[in-house]
């Protein structure tokens, strides 16, 4: 275990640290193993970021099962009004607690971010593959580095108050101008996001979140550079997109469209989300590498399909019914995807692009987390994928959003809502023309923003939709049970209606 040079104290709080978090870790909403009893836990790194006045650390533990997570732990006599709830536990005539919501000490965070001397951007070409903090600069000697890219204006003395929509990882806006993002399940090796961001940085003009530093472990820290935190521009907005998609599919459901009854006024806005979505894509394959699959790369692709489809049945015993048709489609896009007019393209993407990674700004729509889909390796978040994973990726979102908007009128989940009960029949039927239409705008701006029209790849098309709801199908099995007839419903129409490929 590394420590900081108060190796007294430090080693105490490490020793209380292993004691305390297992119980309080199985607690977090974005502690990744809730259906396992409460892991061992083990400290690996624990460094003093600010000792005068209220203790601030960094803290890195391991779980039994070889888990990552991070948390800011602070050191009080008594936690600040309102933070009751973060309590660790007692420690040396102290109190530790989880610390992102105490604006004192995530001031002096950012403050140590802003005081970083300029990082190199790592990434400024395609051909670079180490990641956007090789080379740099830290400011800070130990296992902690911040890093600040060039020309970032980082002003400090503003509020910090967390953001309460975020589940995987923990933001802190700072006065409405910047947003730092609190990694909580961490991986070594370079971090997606920041290298996209980057890339998206470079290219200018495209709708995405800007960003100005990060925080990350040394090389001789345990694992190797870790990426902890990303700060970011804050993006002033009237809401998530799936924040705005649910009500408007609510008022289309219950009969109070504004524009276009019966399928609500939303058309527009899924248009131009798919138009940001376009710009995103073009601007990541122009910074960072893109190639055209080959056959043998092609038969990978479907066979990582199909490996993830059996694991996928051996938890979730529902889709087996469908597990041969839907290997069929897997082997559908093998054939189209092998066609020589019909190559296919691989690039950096998004990887979890759903409308709760989008943002209404004042001027358009903003893609935001760039870390791709959660629980998967670092390795495998960067790894070029066909830009269809993200558009079906997105079209699955339509359909949850208007299934969640019935289900908030008929106020029943999905998997309790009575066939025999003809008014919400007639209610379910007008939530699947929303999600149907408002697919289709969102294809159709995609294609006016200069992507390939989606809807001229039916074949890869479905295949990554079915791959998608089929996601979707296990995390709702193990997560919300009563969710679980939104993806199988996708599952069935989408393996139900292939036809095989002439």
């Amino acid at each position: 275990m590394t420590v900081s040079p108060d190796v007294t104290e430090t080693g105490r709080i490490a020793a209380d640290l292993h004691r305390l978090l297992p119980g309080w870790l199985a607690r977090q909403r974005w502690f990744g193993g809730k259906d396992r009893a409460a892991p061992d836990v083990e400290p690996v790194l624990v460094e003093t970021l600010c000792a005068d006045g209220p203790r601030l650390l960094l803290v890195v533990v391991r779980t039994e099962y070889d888990e990552w997570y991070q948390l800011l732990v602070g050191e009080r006599p008594a936690v600040p009004v309102g933070l009751g709830d973060a309590v660790i536990g007692p420690s040396g005539g102290a109190l530790l607690y989880e610390a992102t919501g105490d604006p004192e000490l995530m001031g002096r965070l950012l403050g140590l971010i802003a005081a970083a001397g300029p990082a190199m951007d790592a990434v400024s070409s395609p051909a670079a593959g180490a990641g956007p903090a090789a080379g740099a600069v830290a400011d800070r000697a130990g296992p902690v580095e911040f890093h600040r890219l060039p020309g970032a204006d980082i002003p400090t003395g503003l509020p910090a108050s967390v953001l309460t929509a975020e589940q995987s990882n923990t933001s802190i806006a700072f006065g409405g101008r910047m947003m730092l993002k609190v990694l909580r399940h961490v991986v070594p090796g370079p971090n997606a996001e920041v290298e996209m961001l980057a890339a998206l940085r470079r290219a200018g003009d495209v709708p995405s979140a800007a960003p100005l530093g990060w925080v990350r472990t040394s090389a001789s820290a345990p694992g190797g550079g870790i990426t902890l935190a990303v700060l970011q521009e804050f993006v002033p907005n009237r809401g998530d997109g799936w924040a705005v998609a649910v009500a408007e599919a609510r008022a289309c459901v219950v009969g109070e469209c504004e524009s276009v009854a019966p399928l609500g006024g939303f058309a527009e806005e899924a248009y131009a989300l798919g138009r940001a979505t376009a710009r995103v894509h073009a601007a990541l394959a122009e910074q960072l590498p893109t190639r055209v699959l080959g056959p043998e790369q092609v038969d990978g692709l479907v066979d990582a399909l199909t490996r993830r489809l059996e694991a996928a049945v051996d938890q979730v015993p529902a889709l087996l019914p469908f597990a041969r048709q839907l290997r069929a489609v897997h082997q559908d896009l093998g054939e189209v995807a092998k066609r020589g007019n019909t190559p296919l393209l691989v690039q950096r993407v998004h990887g979890d692009l759903h409308l709760g990674q989008t943002l209404r700004g004042a001027d358009g729509w903003v893609v935001i987390d760039f870390e791709g889909e959660p629980g998967q390796p670092e390795a495998e978040r960067r790894r070029l994928q066909p830009a269809l994973r993200d558009i079906a990726s997105m079209l699955r979102s339509f359909d949850y959003a208007a299934h969640h908007a019935l289900a908030d009128v008929l106020g029943v989940p999905p998997g309790e809502q009575s066939p025999q009960n003809v008014h919400g029949t007639r209610l379910a039927r007008r939530a699947s023309a929303w999600a149907v239409h408002n697919r289709g705008a969102f294809c159709a701006g995609y294609t006016a923003g200069g992507g390939t029209d989606p809807r001229g790849r039916p074949v890869l098309l479905r295949a990554f939709e079915a791959d998608k709801a089929v996601y979707e199908a296990v995390y709702e099995a193990h997560n919300r049970p009563e969710w679980l007839s939104i993806p199988m419903a996708a599952v069935r129409r989408l393996a139900g209606r292939h036809r095989p490929v002439g």
